[in-house]
């Protein structure tokens, strides 16, 4: 009998992780922890080895469902709205970004994530391997937020941030952190909240609720919090609150780019 972790073929294909994410099985984090608790086969045996590779004539199945490879894929922008969980699905049945994108030809993963009551710029696709290097820290790409601050942000917490926040996991990175000037008509999120002052952060890290616990380690309350940009995307003011919006090519080679693809 064959070992369940023995690879199909050491010399081809492509890696049994990266095909499930590029068909929009999960994403690749996911699709790896499928593999691990042997929910995953190939021809019929069960795959342990996350080194498998497979070739286009093999017959995947997850949880005994055949896998429909994907040879296309597709990059979307989504505006995130707020009370929407950024993941595939909810056990609590709330809805999800996934949701927001019924109409895509092809079901399609958000890569990293906005937390539910966070609202912006969420990027959407099928491509697993561009989804892991968008999202692995080593690459360093960068994601900016709008931030609504209860109260004026004093000069040394502006310094603090710069620098660097200690929080429970440890030192954040060194965030680019600006006053935003013009924008006195946005500054009444709630009456309720009192002064509100708006800045630009922008971070390269992904740690859990990051941006909220840098402030509230110095004493500040975020109201609300919008992402503007991921890397070399924007987000528009025309893209609606829920709606979305095809990648450009060009917008698709920016994001390989800087990840070296």
């Amino acid at each position: 009998m064959k070992s369940e972790n023995m690879a199909l073929d050491e010399g081809a294909g492509e890696r049994l992780q990266k095909v499930l994410a590029q068909a929009g099985v999960a994403s690749r984090r996911h699709a790896e922890r499928l593999i691990i608790d042997g929910r995953v086969t190939v021809n019929g045996e069960k795959i342990l080895a996350l080194g498998t590779k497979v070739r286009i004539q093999d017959d995947i199945e997850v949880d005994g469902h055949p896998v429909q490879r994907s040879e296309r894929l597709y990059y979307y922008l989504l505006n995130k709205p707020i009370s929407v969980i950024t993941s595939a699905s909810d056990p609590q049945g709330r809805p999800t970004v996934v949701d927001l994108m019924k109409d895509a030809p092809v079901r399609v993963y958000p890569v990293g994530r906005l937390d539910y009551d966070t609202s912006g710029l969420l990027v959407l696709t099928n491509d697993g391997e561009l989804a892991h290097r968008l999202m692995h820290p080593s690459y360093g790409v960068e994601k900016t937020y709008r931030v609504w601050v209860q109260g004026s942000v004093g000069i040394n917490a502006l310094e603090e941030l710069r620098k660097g926040v200690l929080l429970e996991d440890g030192n954040t990175a060194p965030a680019k952190v600006k006053r935003l000037s013009g924008v006195a008509k946005e500054t009444k999120v709630n009456s309720k909240e009192g002064q509100i002052e708006i800045l630009e952060v922008t971070i390269h890290e992904g740690r859990n609720r990051q941006i909220r616990r840098m402030f509230a380690a110095l004493g500040y309350l975020v109201v609300k919090l919008q992402r503007v940009s991921f890397g070399p995307l924007t987000l528009e003011k025309t893209l609606q609150l829920g709606n979305y919006r095809a990648l450009t090519v060009k917008e698709v080679k920016e994001l390989r780019s800087q990840v070296g693809l």
